[in-house]
């Protein structure tokens, strides 16, 4: 019988796990995904997590202790270090698995191999996956075979997300589901910018995408941009950023705010996050001084209300139009 591998349904689950479900279907394993966001998994993991944690961690936690109760034989929670040369993550995604252990008790084995492209070596991160190959009794080139595969099948999911798919929607386009066509009526633009973890989960977000495709909004996230576009926005700062997803954040509000094509954008950070702490500020202040495109900042945590949330957004969408017609005056 096929082993069974957890992967919680967070942080950068939005990003990776098409590569990650490949390459464990690759070497023999089942893949377990823990359920959607609800109340359970996210009063569990405020229970059970440090106070000053940030919101999508203590959903994290939730989502682990979810799979510790699907009894699964394995929960993945590698240590991304980085994903990309030259730049770091998040000090949380490069303590998880410790963090992790120190929070849960009676856990089934974690798997928590490195992931860290810094040097650029994609040797390193080979040798983790053939590591985990091992677990599963397969040899190196059965590993690599499915790395590589893995590798793919994570290109195809980011160049949906180029096509203007959201990540949730990239991710079930490619595990092969229908997504229903949407009457294309919107008369308003709006770049949604955040962490992709920060506004996929519907739940945390309290499905801030779909009630602004409801008011008559197309929205926009960073995953759509090329990555040139990104690094243009990103070039308009006096220094370069220390972390990658921030410099994205940054690149693509810039973007939006030197290309002025959309009627607006909205920030969502999650509350206690501190590489947000310094975007956010930084980008509400360099739109303030522009005044030319429409900025608004959403800060959520676990005491967020839809009903608040739902208020501002029909307030800024409000102003949108107010400002397109006074223009066409």
């Amino acid at each position: 019988m096929s082993k069974t591998v957890g992967i919680p349904k967070g942080l950068l689950y939005y990003d990776f796990y098409p590569m990650w479900k490949t390459f464990f279907e690759g070497v023999g394993a089942k893949v377990v995904v823990s359920q959607d966001t609800n109340k359970k998994i996210l009063d569990e993991g405020v229970k059970n997590c440090v106070e000053d944690a940030c919101l999508p961690v203590k959903t994290y936690v939730g989502h682990v202790i979810n799979l510790k109760e699907k009894d699964v034989d394995y929960i993945f929670i590698p240590r991304i270090v980085s994903v990309e040369r030259k730049k770091y993550l998040c000090s949380k995604f490069l303590g998880l698995p410790d963090f992790i252990k120190s929070l849960i008790g009676d856990l089934p084995p974690i798997i928590d191999i490195e992931i860290n492209y810094y040097k650029n070596n994609d040797e390193f991160t080979q040798n983790e996956f053939i590591k985990v190959g091992r677990m599963f009794g397969k040899t190196k080139d059965q590993s690599l075979k499915a790395y590589f595969e893995a590798t793919h099948q994570q290109k195809k999911f980011e160049s949906l997300l180029k096509k203007g798919l959201t990540n949730l929607e990239a991710l079930k386009v490619w595990e092969g589901k229908n997504l229903v066509k949407e009457e294309s009526n919107y008369d308003l633009k709006i770049a949604i910018i955040a962490h992709p973890y920060d506004i996929m989960d519907e739940y945390i977000s309290m499905g801030i995408i779909e009630k602004l495709k409801n008011m008559g909004a197309q929205v926009y996230t960073m995953e759509m941009l090329q990555k040139d576009l990104i690094l243009e926005g990103a070039s308009m700062l006096s220094k370069e950023m220390f972390w990658n997803y921030e410099r994205d954040i940054l690149g693509a509000g810039l973007y939006f705010l030197k290309q002025k094509n959309v009627d607006g954008v909205i920030m969502v950070s999650a509350f206690g996050c501190g590489p947000n702490s310094m975007t956010e500020e930084l980008l509400e202040r360099l739109y303030k001084k522009a005044k030319e495109v429409p900025f608004m900042l959403i800060t959520i945590d676990e005491h967020s209300g839809e009903a608040g949330i739902m208020t501002r957004l029909e307030a800024f969408t409000d102003l949108l139009r107010f400002n397109k017609k006074a223009v066409m005056v």
